[in-house]
C-alpha cells in the first residue's frame, strides 16, 4: 500500500478544493450544466487517521473511504473528536460480509457489484443509498456488473438504486475515459437513473462534461 498521506495544511487543502471546483464549474460551464449538480467527494482511502481534523477545518467533509474497516475506523474518530456534521461514503470493493457494518455509517455505498450484495442489502433494518458499480468496459477481472446485466440485476435489488458507478480502464490521456463516461450516462438515462458516480483525479472534468453528478478526488486535494 502506498505510504499514508501526513502533515496536511488546512488552508491548502481548501485552495486545492476551491480549485476543483472551478475546474468543475468550468466543465459545467462547457456542456451548459449547473455546478451545483455535481458533487466533490474527497477519496480519503491514503490520509492518514490523524489528519481528518485538518480536512474539517478545511471545509472538507463529504468523504469517501475505499475499506469497510478504515471508513469504521476513520467515522468513529471523526465522531469522537466532535469534528462536526459530515458525511460518509464507501467508494471501495463491496465485500457482502461488510454490508451491515457500513450500512449505519454511510449516505451511500457507490459499488454494489454482486448478487451475495444484494443478499445482504435486503436484510438491512433501515435502507443505504445504492449505486451499482457496471465494468463499463468489459474488463476482465474488474469488479462491477455487465452492463447487459444491468436491467435483471435492478430488478433484483432489494433497495431502491439512484445511479450508476464505474471506474474505467486506467488511461495516460483523460480522453480517453470519455467514452467510457458517456456510456455509463447513457445507461443511466436508458434506466432512469439520476446519479453517475465517475471521474478520479485524473479524469473528473471529463466526467463531469459527460454527465458525472459525484466525482471522487483524492490526490489532487492532499499535495
Amino acid at each position: 500500500m502506498a505510504d499514508l498521506i501526513r502533515g496536511l495544511d488546512a488552508d491548502r487543502v481548501r485552495a486545492a478544493a476551491d480549485g476543483v471546483r472551478a475546474e468543475i464549474a468550468d466543465a459545467c460551464a462547457r456542456v451548459g450544466r449547473d455546478p451545483s449538480e455535481v458533487e466533490l467527494l474527497a477519496a480519503v482511502k491514503y490520509v492518514a487517521i490523524e489528519e481528518l481534523p485538518v480536512l474539517a477545518a478545511a471545509g472538507v467533509t463529504v468523504l469517501g473511504e475505499n475499506r469497510a474497516q478504515e471508513l469504521e475506523r476513520k467515522a468513529r474518530a471523526w465522531e469522537e473528536q466532535g469534528l462536526g456534521p459530515v458525511t460518509w461514503d464507501f467508494i471501495g470493493h463491496l465485500q457482502s460480509r461488510k454490508v451491515r457494518g457500513l450500512a449505519p455509517l454511510v449516505r451511500r455505498i457507490h459499488s454494489v457489484g454482486s448478487d451475495s450484495a444484494l443478499r445482504e442489502l435486503g436484510k438491512l433494518d433501515a435502507p443505504v443509498g445504492v449505486l451499482v458499480e457496471v465494468n463499463i468496459a468489459r474488463e476482465e477481472g474488474k469488479s462491477g456488473i455487465d452492463p447487459q446485466e444491468l436491467p435483471a440485476f435492478l430488478a433484483r435489488c432489494p433497495l431502491p438504486v439512484s445511479g450508476l458507478m464505474t471506474m474505467p480502464p486506467l488511461a495516460d490521456d483523460p480522453q480517453e475515459s470519455r467514452p467510457w463516461f458517456a456510456a455509463l450516462a447513457a445507461l443511466a438515462r436508458e434506466h432512469g437513473l439520476r446519479e453517475l458516480s465517475m471521474g478520479t483525479t485524473q479524469d473528473f472534468a471529463i466526467a463531469v462534461e459527460e454527465g458525472a453528478t459525484v466525482v471522487r478526488v483524492g490526490t489532487r486535494l492532499y499535495r
